[in-house]
Protein backbone atom coordinates (compact mmCIF):
# COMPACT_ATOMS: atom_id res chain seq x y z
CA UNK A 1 0.00 0.00 0.00
CA UNK A 2 1.19 3.67 -0.58
CA UNK A 3 1.85 6.34 1.61
CA UNK A 4 0.77 9.78 0.41
CA UNK A 5 3.10 12.29 1.57
CA UNK A 6 2.38 16.40 0.63
CA UNK A 7 4.92 17.90 -1.88
CA UNK A 8 5.89 20.61 1.49
CA UNK A 9 6.61 17.31 3.30
CA UNK A 10 8.03 15.86 0.82
CA UNK A 11 10.50 18.57 -0.18
CA UNK A 12 10.89 19.21 3.71
CA UNK A 13 11.54 15.07 4.57
CA UNK A 14 13.22 13.86 0.73
CA UNK A 15 16.03 12.66 2.32
CA UNK A 16 13.84 10.04 4.57
CA UNK A 17 11.56 9.76 2.04
CA UNK A 18 14.31 8.24 -0.12
CA UNK A 19 15.16 5.60 2.24
CA UNK A 20 11.77 4.63 3.22
CA UNK A 21 11.67 4.08 -0.82
CA UNK A 22 15.09 2.26 -1.02
CA UNK A 23 13.71 0.12 1.07
CA UNK A 24 10.77 -1.13 -0.34
CA UNK A 25 8.31 1.35 0.39
CA UNK A 26 6.42 3.25 -2.02
CA UNK A 27 5.24 7.12 -1.36
CA UNK A 28 2.58 9.18 -3.60
CA UNK A 29 3.77 13.10 -3.78
CA UNK A 30 0.63 14.85 -3.95
CA UNK A 31 -0.15 18.84 -4.20
CA UNK A 32 -3.46 19.80 -3.22
CA UNK A 33 -4.71 16.43 -2.47
CA UNK A 34 -4.19 15.35 -6.20
CA UNK A 35 -1.16 12.57 -6.91
CA UNK A 36 1.58 14.03 -8.85
CA UNK A 37 4.21 11.65 -8.50
CA UNK A 38 5.52 8.26 -7.27
CA UNK A 39 8.59 7.72 -5.06
CA UNK A 40 9.43 4.10 -5.10
CA UNK A 41 12.76 1.95 -5.00
CA UNK A 42 14.52 1.08 -8.94
CA UNK A 43 15.26 -2.64 -9.51
CA UNK A 44 18.79 -4.24 -8.42
CA UNK A 45 21.84 -3.72 -9.97
CA UNK A 46 23.80 -6.14 -10.90
CA UNK A 47 27.28 -6.53 -10.69
CA UNK A 48 29.46 -2.96 -10.79
CA UNK A 49 31.07 -2.61 -14.22
CA UNK A 50 34.57 -3.50 -14.87
CA UNK A 51 37.14 -1.91 -16.63
CA UNK A 52 37.25 -3.50 -20.36
CA UNK A 53 41.05 -1.72 -20.60
CA UNK A 54 39.80 -0.69 -23.91
CA UNK A 55 43.20 1.53 -24.50
CA UNK A 56 45.29 -1.30 -23.31
CA UNK A 57 47.40 0.53 -20.94
CA UNK A 58 49.53 -2.23 -19.00
CA UNK A 59 51.66 0.11 -17.08
CA UNK A 60 51.98 3.76 -15.84
CA UNK A 61 55.57 5.13 -15.25
CA UNK A 62 56.36 6.28 -11.27
CA UNK A 63 56.31 10.15 -12.57
CA UNK A 64 53.30 10.24 -14.94
CA UNK A 65 51.92 12.83 -12.78
CA UNK A 66 55.27 14.54 -12.06
CA UNK A 67 55.61 18.11 -12.94
CA UNK A 68 57.02 19.01 -16.41
CA UNK A 69 59.28 21.93 -16.76
CA UNK A 70 59.13 23.07 -20.19
CA UNK A 71 54.98 23.30 -18.94
CA UNK A 72 56.07 25.36 -16.29
CA UNK A 73 58.47 27.24 -18.03
CA UNK A 74 55.36 28.79 -19.76
CA UNK A 75 53.59 30.13 -16.59
CA UNK A 76 56.84 32.05 -15.06
CA UNK A 77 59.27 31.63 -12.58
CA UNK A 78 56.80 32.30 -9.19
CA UNK A 79 59.49 29.91 -7.29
Amino acid sequence: MSQFVSLYDAKTHLSGLVDRAAAGEEIVISKSGVPLARLMPIAARGARRVPANAMGVAWIAPDFDAPDPRIEGMFGDDA
